[in-house]
């Protein structure tokens, strides 16, 4: 094989509100995470169990970040597709430390929003970024328009 993947794809909720900052560059930034959840039941008891997962989410880019700003708060269900990435600092006491984060940037993201009109009062459901230039489409909009026949279809 000559090339190599990372990419990360996870659909879970906002444990907290995004965290927004300016770097040093102006460009601002936004951090937040996602609870993932996975349920069972259990074989000998027949009670249903769940474990939930964390995960670090960082996105760069002013576009993205703004809509970020504007409609994602805690609690907002996501779709987010990024890549992984571990990062070392030292602590107070100059241990090295690691984290993992799954990083939104440039063309090779998506965040799409997935909380109804009414659950996340915001004027739009769904934002898709496959470039620097995030836009934010309706579902409805997209969902209504059905005048495209099954013979229509060049597959």
């Amino acid at each position: 094989m000559v090339g190599s993947v990372n990419k990360v794809i996870l659909i879970g909720n906002l444990g907290r509100d995004p965290d927004i900052r300016s770097m040093q560059s102006g460009n601002k930034m936004a951090s937040f995470s996602i609870a993932t959840s996975k349920r069972w039941k259990d074989k000998n008891t027949q009670e249903q169990k769940e474990k939930t997962s964390w995960h670090n989410i960082v996105v760069f880019g002013d576009g993205l970040v703004s809509i970020i700003e504007q409609f994602v708060k805690k609690g907002s269900k996501v779709y987010i597709e990024g890549e992984l990435q571990t990062r070392k600092w030292q602590d107070q006491e100059g241990k090295d430390r690691y984290t993992t984060e799954v990083i939104l940037q440039g063309y090779n993201c998506n965040l799409t929003l997935l909380d109804s009109r009414n659950s996340n009062a915001s004027n739009s459901d769904q934002v898709n970024t496959s470039s620097e230039d995030p836009q934010i489409e309706n579902k409805e909009t997209q969902n209504t328009d059905s005048s495209v026949e099954d013979e229509d279809i060049p597959f």
